[in-house]
């Protein structure tokens, strides 16, 4: 395959899988020619009015916040991809961002079993009401499976093991399922995506194992879990007292923002034991204070979803356009997934701190933008990457003509074209918008350079002008040659709101590798990752490309396969099976089922040629699994995987033949020539012109 200038693979040079001639066309000569409406979870068109009926049952209103909480199950998804906003321990965040909380009970004097509540009691039952007895029966024997491999000292890292316990939809029962697994298994913790809730092991209790008793330490957790108000947990008297502060610094270091420790003298002080003593935990009061106001401003904050509606904009400059009208910054704003700016985009998305009233008040000013916003309606919580079933396209293919030197007919080379895609798919590559398309820098390599901690260096390569002679691309050249941040911002037009945001930083902490980090904190946490997933996006390609390469269609010991086409990016490792000699032989699985992963720290890679590829190219550019977490801009990159083949649905097609005597006002140049309408569905993260690369076999 053709080589890069910047070491990656070229997008034109990426294979195909059908072999059919296509045929040539010009797609998005207007963003009328390209339609893309988002398609919500529940399988619904967004830019449809919404039913009412369906829209009033779905409302969630906001509790009132009381000093005494009532019992209630409802924990918070714990986010396998987590920006930390605070110097807490992912353990101490982890119980101090749970939504459960339960009446005061009696307090705890100092036994160890003394923190069994009526939920923990119940925990099995309830357990057995949300699981079928299948997957019940899986979450007994994974618990005792994590159980006997910790008593057997084998060695266990916290990603190689999980349980996915499947989908669940309705989110009061996802919520009620976390915390009925955490109440019967203190030693495990979930984690929800996509609705799908997932168990692994807790390594904090792991730890806590080799400092006390399984006895105590499954006594704390269950302590943690319950939040009694004013209770106390107290562990077994203790006479050795560098091993008492070994279990301080452990409780302080995983939770110390959210419990206090003290050493009182134990019950055999009086006996000639002057050095034995207990640690006694409870919650900080000024911990639980903080939690209450912080629970109680969440619960008060007002969230708005609505329908947005843009032509020819590019959506970050849309969400900064609406974050200065609104008063709100851009991490205000939350979606389900980017959308093309060369277009006419439909997707939801949900603003915090914005009421439904001030929205609609600036919708006259949002139409002067190429914007509309409708579907306007309070919810309860903001959107999720990835919160989405799919996208659906409506588009117009002009100019269309035969390949160079292919004389057969057109209608039958884009028939046979369209059932070659419905029926074979196209290789699901990340389109080259993602990247740039014709940028002399593109994302990935400045995503390459934030994993790699460059920092100044990133900086450099997005602010590297392009070979025109506009005001943007000057005021960016004479960034580079004075690093001026002041200068350039005279020089940079008021609409790039991306590169006046980065110079402000820069203005204000220098061009420092300290200053560069503050720069990139200009931007929100959506954009900042954006960059790193753009590289790990480039290598899928390169990857899924020298799949095909290695071994075609057929499916190969060490291949990664994942029985569920339908799955979106996000589904555990424990849905991925490594395909053995035997299953080569037998062809038990098809090539659509054949998954590679998107880099990340948390991922499993083939055993065959296609692994080893994998481990060559983090050589070649310097990385290790361990570098995709960058602490300093707070970015994790768990990774995930993608299927190497997709299908389109729904799809139709309609050929247009302009009729020489009649003009048509406002009609293109082209239309002499024969058009394509088509419509499809894609699902979530399919790329609609990689989807037409494969079908008309030529660049798009």
């Amino acid at each position: 395959m053709e080589e890069a200038m910047d070491g990656g693979v070229r997008f034109s040079s990426l294979r195909f899988i059908s072999d059919h001639v296509g045929f040539q066309g010009t797609i998005k000569t207007s963003p009328s020619d390209f339609i893309v409406v988002e398609i919500d979870e529940w399988g619904q068109l967004v830019n449809k009015a919404l039913d009412e009926a369906v829209y009033e049952t779905s409302k969630i209103e906001p509790e009132p916040c009381h000093s005494v909480k009532k019992p209630k199950l409802n924990i918070q998804n714990v986010s396998i991809e987590h920006e930390s906003h605070g110097e807490a321990s992912p353990a101490a965040t982890r119980y101090a961002d749970r939504d459960q909380d339960h009446e005061a009970g009696s307090e705890n004097e100092g036994s160890v079993n003394g923190v069994t509540s009526e939920c923990e009691k119940g925990s099995a039952g309830l357990l057995r009401s949300l699981l079928d007895e299948k997957t019940h029966t899986l979450l007994d024997r994974f618990a005792s499976d994590v159980k006997g491999m910790w008593s057997s000292k084998t060695e266990l890292t916290e990603p190689s093991l999980a349980l996915s316990l499947g989908k669940v939809l309705d989110k009061k029962q996802r919520a009620a399922l976390h915390s009925a697994v955490r109440q019967e298994f203190p030693f495990l913790i979930t984690a929800g995506s996509n609705a799908e809730v997932v168990v692994k092991p807790s390594p904090e209790y792991k730890e806590l194992c080799h400092l006390v008793s399984e006895e105590e330490a499954l006594g704390f957790f269950k302590y943690l879990d319950a939040r009694k108000e004013n209770s106390k947990f107290t562990f077994k008297p203790d006479t050795n007292k560098d091993h008492r502060k070994a279990v301080h610094h452990f409780l302080n270091k995983k939770f110390g923002n959210l419990v206090e420790t003290k050493s009182f003298p134990g019950r055999d002080h009086s006996a000639g034991n002057p050095n034995t003593a207990a640690i006694t935990v409870r919650f900080r009061e000024k911990a639980r204070g903080k939690r209450s106001r912080l629970e109680c401003e969440r619960r008060k904050a007002v969230c708005t979803a609505f329908t947005l509606q843009k032509e020819n904009l590019e959506m970050f400059e849309a969400i900064s356009f609406l974050a200065v009208k609104l008063g709100v910054i851009p991490s205000d704003f939350s979606y389900a997934g980017l959308k093309d700016k060369k277009a006419i985009t439909y997707q939801s998305m949900v603003v915090r701190k914005v009421t439904p009233g001030r929205l609609k008040n600036i919708e006259k000013e949002i139409m002067k933008k190429r914007m509309n916003v409708f579907n306007i309606r309070p919810v309860g919580d903001s959107l999720r990457l990835g919160q989405l079933k799919g996208n659906h396209f409506e588009i117009v293919i002009r100019n269309l003509k035969n390949q160079i030197n292919d004389s057969a007919s057109l209608r039958e080379r884009i028939l046979e074209a369209i059932e070659n895609v419905k029926n074979k798919g196209f290789v699901n590559y990340y389109g080259p918008q993602r990247f740039g398309k014709g940028k002399k820098i593109q994302t990935d390599q400045i995503g390459l350079a934030l994993l790699r901690n460059e920092m100044v260096k990133a900086i450099k390569l997005f602010l590297t002008p392009e070979d025109m002679d506009d005001p943007v691309n000057k005021a960016k050249k004479y960034f580079l040659q004075t690093e001026d941040a002041k200068g350039t911002l005279s020089l940079m037009p008021e609409f790039r709101v991306r590169e006046r945001a980065l110079l402000e930083s820069l203005h204000r902490f220098g061009m420092t590798e300290e200053g560069c980090v503050q720069a990139w904190f200009s931007f929100p946490h959506s954009m900042r990752i954006f960059y790193t997933h753009a590289y790990s996006s480039r290598v899928w390609n390169e990857a899924a490309s020298y799949r095909l390469e290695a071994y075609g269609t057929k499916v190969v010991k060490g291949d990664l396969i994942c029985s569920d086409e339908d799955a979106g990016e996000h589904f555990p490792s424990s849905k991925v099976h490594l395909v053995t000699e035997e299953e080569e032989s037998a062809n038990t699985y098809t090539v659509h089922q054949v998954v590679l992963p998107v880099l990340g720290y948390n991922v499993q890679y083939p055993e065959n040629k296609v692994g080893q590829w994998y481990h060559g190219v983090l050589s070649r550019d310097g990385l290790q699994a361990s570098r995709f977490r960058v602490p300093a801009l707070k970015l994790n990159v768990p990774g995930c995987y993608r299927h190497i083949l997709k299908r389109p649905h729904n799809v139709s097609h309609r050929l247009v033949r302009p009729d020489p005597e009649v003009e048509v006002e406002g009609s293109h140049a082209d239309d002499a020539m024969p058009s394509l309408s088509l419509s499809f569905d894609l699902d979530a993260s399919c790329y609609a012109t990689v989807c037409l690369r494969e079908m008309m076999k030529g660049d798009i």
